[in-house]
């Protein structure tokens, strides 16, 4: 992905990132000491085996779990700072999330979940701007429809066009076709990588997928609480 080298301020810096967490055996450390930089316009993948810990890295990042050490500044706020209604306000409209698990709330149709997060940031027309990112995914057709009447393929693109429609500046991906088939996978990347690269948005994907890693500007492997350039 491209990217304009004068907007090269980090919009996320961790450094010295620590989570322990107590478990059957005794305290299990999941991170030692990890850091990382997410720069505007830039595509960073995170490799690592199932259990390494990815998931709970991006959790640390975006405030919704916090750190048993180091610090994370995201949007020059350190999240240490701020409490749990702090951090929620700091993403709102500009932290956009993409999970494996789509996350779609089963009582609304694909409307009213892309609405949601911007009646959030009192968006003065979200019906319009949820039906441009629902658009934006193919699903014009789709609009009315319950998660239950969508297909898997159709839920995730629901669940990307719910993350972009704020126009987030940074955007969060966790194993987005984990549980895809391979052609709905390569559509989905397709167009995660398109929004992001069209918007600017930072993106950090978690992922157990080479391909998508190497389309990433960034390979880093996480191994023993640690994070560091992939072969």
């Amino acid at each position: 992905m491209a990217h304009d080298s004068s907007a090269n301020r980090p919009l996320l810096t961790a450094r010295k990132l620590k989570k322990k967490v107590l478990g059957p055996g005794g305290v299990l450390s999941i991170l030692e000491s990890v850091d990382i930089e997410l720069i505007p316009g830039e595509a960073t993948a995170i490799l690592g085996a199932s259990g390494s810990g990815k998931s709970t890295l991006l959790g640390l990042l975006a405030g919704l779990d916090k750190a048993t050490g180091g610090e994370v500044v995201l949007f020059d706020q350190s999240l240490s700072a701020l409490d749990e209604d702090g951090r929620a306000a700091l993403r709102v409209g500009r932290v956009g999330f993409v999970f494996q698990s789509f996350q779609l709330l089963p009582g609304m149709s694909a409307l009213e979940n892309v609405m949601l997060p911007l009646e959030l940031i009192a968006d003065p027309d979200p019906r319009a701007k949820a039906q441009t990112a629902l658009n934006l995914v193919k699903l014009s057709a789709r609009l009315h429809h319950y998660p239950r009447q969508l297909s898997s393929g159709e839920q995730q693109r629901v669940a990307i066009a719910r993350a972009f429609a704020t126009r987030p500046r940074l955007m969060f991906a966790d194993e987005p076709t984990g549980s895809l088939d391979q052609l709905t996978s390569r559509h989905i990347s397709n167009l995660l990588f398109e929004l992001c690269e069209n918007s600017g948005a930072a993106l950090l994907l978690v992922t157990h997928d080479n391909r998508l890693a190497d389309r990433c500007d960034r390979r880093l492997l996480l191994e023993n609480g640690r994070l560091t350039v992939a072969a």
